[in-house]
């Protein structure tokens, strides 16, 4: 008989004995019982109710660009807008064709209508003079007409040109039309022009462009009384309406008279 395998198997149990004397004594609801086993996992539950609304969260992040959407209608015309400044010239065409030869011309009497092309053209030539002198500003009383030709030129030629206008250099013989001249050199802003007075050398004094005598006349400035007389000596008017001797060749501008037609009108030669 094997007695060492005996008293294994009697310590065993007796071990064995005595756990489960205690477990026997151990309350069945006491927390000192150890954990058994993972079960299994249940059935799952149902769905239970919405719960309230959470506050707003923050902003999400900016999200990918999207396609491209689809051309949308033509929209309404609207206003006119102001005109483009103007384009450079374009360049020249090319030549066209030549035309087709004329007919042959009949002869006519050319000599005549010549003639009544020049005298139209004589017309229109004083009309243009008429209307020159009008634009240019005249000065007028009941006898006469005034113009102050802003063109320089010698005593000589000055005189010469009032006379194809059909006057003469403007000879102011009484102190209205004097003051009168005066007045017009003044409001074209002239400082002197011109006068139709002379000294003569035969007659003795000052004569007018009509070589009548300068009589009782006191305009004349300072120095300048009658006197011993030249052929070069001419006279000016200033614009203070003072008379002075003046070089016949200096160039001034001048002023003409002329004498109203019986109808009152401008003179018929300008």
């Amino acid at each position: 008989m094997d007695y060492q395998n005996l008293s294994r198997r009697l310590l065993l149990l007796f071990v064995l004995s005595t756990i489960s004397n205690s477990l026997d004594a151990v309350d069945v609801c006491s927390n000192t019982i150890l954990p058994g086993s993972k079960g299994d996992p249940g059935e799952r539950g149902d769905e239970g109710d919405q719960g309230r609304q959470g506050k707003t969260g923050p902003p999400g992040l900016i999200g990918l660009t999207g396609e491209l959407g689809s051309k949308g209608d033509v929209g309404r015309t609207g206003k006119t807008g102001p005109a483009g400044e103007k384009g450079d010239q374009g360049a020249a065409g090319l030549a066209g064709p030549s035309g087709l030869k004329g007919k042959t011309g009949t002869t006519c009497d050319c000599g005549r209508y010549r003639k009544l092309v020049g005298q139209l053209d004589n017309t229109v030539s004083k009309l243009k003079n008429a209307v020159k002198f009008v634009k240019n500003g005249i000065k007028e009383t009941e006898e006469r007409l005034y113009l102050i030709v802003k063109e320089a030129r010698r005593y000589r030629e000055a005189l010469a040109n009032c006379k194809l206008r059909g006057g003469s250099l403007a000879m102011p013989k009484t102190a209205d039309t004097n003051t009168l001249i005066r007045d017009y050199v003044a409001q074209s802003a002239l400082t002197r022009v011109f006068i139709g007075v002379q000294r003569g050398e035969k007659e003795g004094g000052a004569v007018y462009a009509d070589h009548t005598p300068v009589r009782n006349y006191t305009g004349w400035g300072l120095g300048e009384p009658p006197g011993a007389s030249t052929n070069t000596s001419c006279v000016e008017m200033a614009g203070t309406g003072v008379w002075n001797q003046v070089e016949c060749d200096v160039p001034l501008y001048y002023v003409c008279e002329f004498k109203r037609t019986r109808r009152g009108g401008l003179p018929s030669v300008l």
